[in-house]
């Protein structure tokens, strides 16, 4: 069985695939303090009772990823491992100025969506910041956009004005909020979804003008749900896309 495991700023989360099947996934903390030996403990509680036979692995936060290296050589010696990097097979052409640049989950989303929708495609990725991830028809990754992601917004907002405070992000029943709870949960919810609404219409414009067709839309990340029937352009959603692409990359690199 293979162990997927995708490091982000806020969340890291794992998948067990047997075969082309993702039969269990979780969704745990990241913390870049955790030492080699706490991830095991963490990750051996987690798959525990799977016969581990293959890692891949992604990662946004360099303390982390040094750390899981430490642990894959200390207790997954005999793995095979598949760790996204330069010098990794992935299949995605990188068209932007700076490949280097480009965040490991971002190449990884790429492959997926283009294998399972095809292109061109927008990813459309709410996490810590939230990236809009641009994918021709023939999967090469073309660039796109990032903006401060949801969650980091309102932590920000709460933190700067006196008589704001966090709420609970679910969508109101109105646009006008009639207490401050509502005026809040509805700039977020709808002032988020109009964002990507925006730039999704600018980037299908920009895209027009290479491309035919319309591109689809696939919404994932730990904050995807908000924004699914929110958001107008959002075609499909994908919550395990990076778990996929972490699969199919460590197949490529077999």
């Amino acid at each position: 069985m293979l162990l997927t495991i995708d490091v982000g700023n806020t969340n890291t989360v794992l998948g067990i695939f047997d075969g082309e099947d993702l039969i269990r996934s979780w969704r745990v903390k990241t913390d870049p303090r955790s030492t080699a030996d706490e991830l095991w403990l963490q990750f051996r509680s987690l798959v525990e009772g799977y016969s581990v036979t293959g890692l891949s692995i992604c990662s946004t936060v360099p303390a982390v990823l040094r750390e899981l290296r430490s642990m894959i050589g200390d207790y997954f010696a005999d793995v095979r491992t598949t760790i996204v990097e330069p010098g990794i097979k992935t299949g995605v052409p990188l068209l932007v100025d700076n490949p280097k640049e480009i965040g490991a989950d971002r190449i990884v989303n790429t492959l997926a969506v283009h294998t399972l929708f095809g292109g061109p495609a927008i990813v459309v990725d709410f996490g810590t910041s939230t990236n809009l991830d641009v994918v021709s028809p023939k999967g090469e990754f073309l660039g796109g956009a990032l903006a401060p992601g949801i969650e980091i917004s309102v932590d920000a907002l709460a933190a700067r004005a006196a008589q704001l405070r966090k709420v609970e992000l679910v969508r109101p029943k109105n646009v006008i909020g009639k207490n401050t709870v509502e005026a809040l949960q509805s700039g977020t919810i709808f002032g988020f979804a109009g964002q990507v609404d925006g730039l999704v219409d600018r980037i299908t414009a920009e895209l027009a003008e290479s491309y035919s067709g319309r591109p689809k839309v696939i919404a994932t990340g730990g904050l995807a749900p908000l924004m699914i029937g929110v958001s107008e352009t959002i075609t499909d959603h994908e919550p395990d896309l990076t778990l996929i692409g972490l699969r199919l990359i460590h197949e490529r690199n077999a």
